[in-house]
């Protein structure tokens, strides 16, 4: 007896791929974890071989579940094409789906965005990059705005690597009340910094606190942990705390906030760039990335 790939098995594959783990999946998908565990196993049946690994940091797709994943979201795309088609919906262009982290979101996309065609359907989704990523190799977002800390390594480690293109490399400043002393200032040495109240937010594993610079040498007094960047930003402004800004973000800074480089080495830079899956890009998702181009040259 012959067993096929189910497409329910398919579309748990594409989700725990997109995700990073099977809790995630499950939440996605209204499954329990334990069935989503179970669809996992049916398809490392059918395939056999394993298709995830699973670790202490998540789940990540094998060499044979990454060149399964393609695949199996190409035949989820035509599947759900033809239930469309049978209930006579008519055919229409699907969205060029992008994602972006928060700064990017604020401070980038929506000047990108504002001068395409009406008719142009775009679908925004914010991620961290860990997630942006995944979520490019399962075939959910066709491009991604990703921030990259020095050395600029490949936001992950599979083959084929995506494709990068930078749209800026600037350094972080940090943010400040209109009223706070280092405001003044206009650039301040690393060690001015110390002493300083801090708002951030975690990262992902929670290790890292995004918003304290990163150079800092004491240990830094973090009195406000938040994860909505305006909440972050007026927290700043009412002269709270103080907060490390990417660039990207400077351009929808909201009033009372100022910005202060910081002198000294190492250099805190900062590259933006737009990734996608390797081939080429449609005509629509090709507009878009120009238009993140040229907002990013404004």
């Amino acid at each position: 007896m012959t067993v096929d790939f189910s497409p329910t098995g398919l579309r748990v594959l594409r989700e725990v791929a997109q995700t990073g783990s099977f809790s995630a999946a499950a939440r996605s998908l209204g499954y329990t974890q334990s069935a989503v565990s179970r669809q996992v196993a049916a398809l490392e049946v059918v395939a056999g071989r394993r298709l995830v690994d699973r670790g202490r940091e998540g789940v990540t797709l094998t060499p044979a579940g990454a060149r399964l994943l393609p695949r199996a979201v190409r035949i989820i795309d035509e599947l759900d094409a033809a239930v469309r088609e049978a209930a006579g919906a008519e055919a229409a262009a699907g969205p060029v789906r992008l994602g972006a982290f928060a700064p990017a979101l604020a401070g980038l996309v929506p000047q990108a965005l504002a001068g395409l065609a009406p008719e142009l359907r775009v679908t925004v989704r914010e991620g961290t990059t860990p997630a942006l990523t995944r979520s490019l190799r399962a075939g959910t977002l066709d491009l991604a705005i990703l921030a990259r800390t020095p050395p600029f390594r490949p936001p992950d480690a599979e083959s084929p690597a995506l494709e990068l293109t930078t749209l800026f490399e600037r350094p972080l400043v940090v943010g400040v009340a209109a009223g706070h002393p280092l405001a003044r200032a206009g650039a301040v040495e690393v060690a001015q910094l110390e002493g300083q109240v801090w708002v951030a937010s975690r990262s992902d594993a929670g290790e890292s606190l995004l918003g304290v610079w990163p150079g800092l040498a004491e240990r830094p007094d973090v009195r406000y942990v938040v994860r909505d960047w305006l909440a972050k930003l007026q927290i700043v402004a009412a002269g709270l705390a103080i907060t490390t800004l990417a660039p990207v973000s400077l351009a929808a800074l909201p009033d009372g906030i100022r910005t202060v480089a910081v002198r000294g080495e190492p250099q805190e830079i900062r590259r933006l760039v737009l990734a996608r899956r390797p081939g080429p890009l449609d005509g629509a998702a090709a507009r878009v990335a120009d238009a993140l181009l040229a907002a990013s040259r404004d």
